[in-house]
């Protein structure tokens, strides 16, 4: 068993192992709300053209129903993802009538929280759960905070990395077990070190007054309608943006897949007092929510990475983990960048499979309940002061200076990069480093501190900074259209995804209390 970093770079760098890093695959989610001509929240319907959104493989919904989210496969290739999360922006806005895509991930101008639109994925049973989840978490946390806007990167190692890994590492699990443990030595990492990923990519220092709707919060008047930290960096990631006070003592375990599946199949299956008050469905027995307990599925744990496996429609997440284990991790800490039309690029791509590459190679202790607690307040201190030149966070031998331990993380890095670098034949890797190096020697090089400086030198308020970036990047997309080949393929995938929402409506055959019933025994431990 190779037992350090330098260790297993080494190994990987013999010439019979140059290559067992080249399958490493990278998808991206992206979400942008549609906004009206006049950076208003749209109050129109999903367009009939962008297929639906119950079965498209590249453009469905989030939480509501003006956000849209863009979905690459998991590609070998930055270059790939991005060339096809380019031609879906293309096609979106050839269907959506004038509409404009917001660039950052807080909000545009919203109005009351009862107007904004859920989701609606259609009549059949796993669309009503959509959008019942939904109903329910409007009615937990309000619906505004459902419609901020980030980017999630999937992540995976090739199977055949794996089989050689196993070997190598000399483990007796097998291949599987020994996949899950390794993706969740990862997630340890990376737990770690994501308050990292908010220093340099952040990119939510500031957002609309419209956004709070009253409620309470420490934000600092810049403009009129515009409230923001001075050091912030990214306030999605906050207690503004994908928080919970209900959440707030939850404590999910990374340790090993048996000690997060208990973690939250507790969470979704022990009745919590807050939820038991709104209850299950109201007077006139419309749902309001899934269930009563702290979650209602897994995907109501906002967590900054996730462990993933493919799942079946209408299966439990937790189930697909337990029965297959770890598939890919999806990291989910990352902001719309709003100077980039595609909200990020390929120099972050390679920074992103560098670290995550390195999170996997590193070695990773399990976490002691102390270390939790330190990740979770460096991630804390880092949104709201990540760019204040004397923060010092929490590492295992004590309180370190923020930039100097990023500093020293991105060194540790190099050796992964070069390695990446050699397996590619390509100097990308290493050219990451060398910008996000800078960015921790230079604040004003980040893109957190590059929108405040907008704002403050021209006097400009978040909306009319979003706004102009958001018609810059239309008028970008717009003068591009697809050529006449790709145009007609995302038609044609549009209409067939129509017809399976068609077939699956036609194959329910059980009415949806039924339904919902059925898809949480599959929690049942009996």
């Amino acid at each position: 068993m190779l037992d350090n970093l330098q260790q297993r770079l080494a190994k990987l760098s013999e010439p019979k192992n140059i290559g067992k890093l080249k399958g490493i695959r990278g998808g991206i989610e992206k979400e942008s709300l549609r906004v009206d001509k006049n950076g208003r929240l749209a109050q129109t319907d999903h367009a009939q053209g962008l297929g639906s959104k119950l079965t498209s493989p590249s453009i469905t919904t989030d939480y509501s129903e003006a956000l849209l989210e863009f979905i690459t496969p998991a590609l070998t290739t930055s270059e790939a993802a991005l060339d096809h999360l380019d031609d879906v922006h293309r096609f979106t806005y050839s269907q959506i009538d004038g509409e404009l895509l917001w660039t950052s991930s807080m909000p545009c101008i919203l109005p009351k929280d009862s107007d904004i639109r859920l989701a609606d994925y259609g009549t059949s049973n796993i669309a009503k759960m959509k959008t019942v989840y939904r109903e329910g978490l409007g009615n937990r946390y309000g619906r505004g905070m459902q419609t901020i806007a980030g980017i999630h990167y999937n992540f995976s190692m090739s199977d055949s990395f794996w089989e050689y890994w196993h070997q190598e590492q000399k483990s007796n699990a097998s291949l599987q077990d020994f996949k899950t443990e390794s993706y969740f030595a990862l997630i340890r990492n990376f737990h770690r070190y994501s308050w990292m990923l908010l220093y340099l990519f952040g990119a939510s220092p500031a957002l609309c007054q419209t956004f709070l709707q009253g409620k309470k919060h420490n934000l600092q008047t810049l403009h009129e309608g515009t409230l923001y930290e001075p050091y912030a960096t990214s306030l999605r990631m906050g207690d503004l943006g994908y928080q919970s006070d209900a959440q707030e003592n939850l404590l999910v375990c990374y340790n090993h897949l048996s000690t997060y599946i208990e973690s939250l199949h507790e969470a979704i299956t022990a009745p919590h007092p807050d939820y038991e008050a709104i209850g299950l469905k109201d007077a006139e027995g419309n749902y309001q929510q899934l269930n009563t307990a702290l979650l209602q599925i897994e995907n109501e744990f906002y967590s900054t990475i996730r462990p993933k496996r493919t799942i079946a429609s209408g299966e439990a997440a937790l189930n697909a983990l337990l029965e297959r284990g770890v598939e890919y991790i999806e990291v989910r800490a990352l902001d719309l960048n709003p100077y980039l039309p595609l909200g990020l690029d390929k120099t972050q791509m390679c920074f992103l499979d560098t670290f995550l590459t390195f999170c996997l190679l590193e070695p990773s202790p399990l976490f002691s309940k102390a270390e939790c607690s330190n990740n979770k307040e460096n991630l804390a201190i880092t949104v709201t002061q990540g760019r204040d030149p004397e923060l010092a966070l929490a590492a295992a031998d004590g309180m370190i200076k923020l930039r100097q331990w990023a500093a020293d993380i991105i060194q540790r890095m190099e050796p992964v990069a070069d390695l990446l670098d050699l397996t590619f034949e390509t100097k990308e890797h290493n050219s990451a480093l060398d910008i996000q190096q800078q960015k921790v020697a230079d604040s004003s090089l980040t893109p957190s501190e590059q929108i405040l400086d907008t704002l403050i030198a021209e006097k400009m308020s978040f909306y009319h900074f979003s706004m102009g970036q958001a018609e810059a990047h239309a008028n970008y997309f717009n003068s591009r259209p697809l050529d006449e080949n790709t145009q007609q393929q995302f038609v044609i995938e549009a209409k067939h995804s129509w017809q399976q929402q068609r077939d699956i409506e036609a194959s329910d055959n059980e009415d949806f209390d039924t339904f919902l019933a059925s898809y949480y025994r599959q929690y049942n431990r009996d």
